[in-house]
């Protein structure tokens, strides 16, 4: 019996071996049933949708969870340290742009933070779906630029409103063709609208000034930044009954360097912020408080053994004059001096010279302490 006779299950020994007689051999063999517990934990089992979703990370349950591939995708985004009162500021012009857009359009204007993230610049500026506007504007203070970029969505609906469109119907979009001067005009006047209103919510924290510098439509003429730094993006939603869009804000962090510091307090006025309504209150209450002041006619020194042995009748001599100079003092400090004399049957002092002032005020107090990091 050969090798290849014997290799060939269920195949005559007189026979040559052939490709169709191996399969009609293998075929007759009897099936090989696995347990189940083998059966289950083989790689034959097939996924389920939660877990290709999963997976995949396009979980819809939490929205903003993002694993799995999803995870690799979103992998340019950028995670800088959390500044808090960005939020506060942004929540200000917010409502600050919700009663000036309503004023601006006589109708009703819906303003909502959707997010604030930190990105790379070069990976927004790819991100970005044309038609699209986009704004550099300059932060003079600061020195520096930002961007805002306003949907092609929101720029139909902000031209259908002012034209006077209907209510309740999505603007037409018209595309293949440049945006006109007039339309132009028109968004540049909102833009005015929304940097006046950003003025308005970092005055508090610190003075700035935004002044447009141009308007493109082409991305890569707005590069205010190197591709790879980063920079936050703040999102904002307008609804103007059923039409509106996204505009975004988008600010390097080269832009916010000036101010880091106060953006990382967690409210306004943390470190050493100045409170006028708080300094007049104070002031006013110092003003009226009641203090003590003590008339000290001498004072002198003696050893702790001769003071154990004083007793009741003893006198001690002090070296003063009727005439002499008493010090006036409050707490520890002397304010005054003057004279012992006396009004009727009442002791009194007639104040000789001036009150001492502190010489420190709240100026001086402050160019003190400036050069150091953070006041004791």
């Amino acid at each position: 019996m050969s090798t290849d006779d014997r290799d060939a299950p269920g195949k005559p020994k007189d026979e040559p071996l052939t490709p169709e007689g191996m399969a009609a051999g293998w075929a007759t063999m009897p099936d090989i049933v696995e347990d189940e517990g083998e059966q289950e934990g083989g790689t034959d089992r097939l996924m389920s949708q939660d877990e290709i979703d999963t997976m995949l990370g396009f979980s819809t349950e939490e929205k903003d969870a993002r694993n799995g591939i999803q995870a690799i995708v979103d992998s340019g985004s950028v995670a800088y340290e959390r500044l808090p009162m960005l939020e506060i500021i942004f929540e200000r012009m917010v409502r600050l742009l919700s009663t000036s857009l309503r004023n601006f359009f006589t109708d009703n204007v819906e303003v909502t933070l959707e997010s604030i993230r930190s990105v790379r610049f070069g990976d927004y500026i790819n991100s970005i779906s044309l038609p699209a506007m986009l704004s550099v504007f300059k932060a003079e203070e600061w020195d520096n630029f930002g961007l805002i970029t306003i949907e092609s969505s929101l720029i139909y609906s902000v031209l259908d409103t002012m034209f006077g469109g209907k209510r309740g119907q999505p603007a037409p979009r018209i595309d293949g063709r440049p945006f006109t001067s007039i339309e132009i005009s028109l968004i540049k006047r909102v833009i005015a609208l929304v940097l006046s209103d950003a003025e308005a919510a970092f005055r508090p924290l610190s003075p700035v000034t935004f002044a447009v510098d141009r308007i493109e439509s082409n991305p890569r003429f707005v590069s205010i930044s190197r591709p790879a730094n980063a920079a936050i993006r703040v999102e904002l939603r307008f609804d103007m009954e059923g039409r509106g869009g996204s505009l975004h804000l988008l600010l390097p962090y080269a832009t916010i360097e000036p101010i880091r510091e106060l953006l990382l307090e967690s409210f306004m006025g943390e470190k050493l912020g100045r409170d006028p309504i708080w300094e007049n209150h104070l002031a006013t209450e110092v003003w009226q408080t009641d203090v003590d002041v003590t008339c000290v006619l001498h004072e002198t020194q003696m050893p702790l053994k001769r003071m154990m042995k004083l007793e009741i009748g003893d006198t001690l001599m002090f070296d003063a004059r009727p005439d002499s100079v008493v010090a006036l003092r409050c707490g520890d400090f002397v304010i005054s001096e003057g004279r012992i004399g006396r009004v009727d049957d009442k002791i009194a002092v007639q104040v000789v010279s001036p009150l001492r002032r502190s010489k420190t005020t709240i100026a001086a107090f402050d160019s003190a302490t400036s050069h150091l990091g953070s006041p004791l």
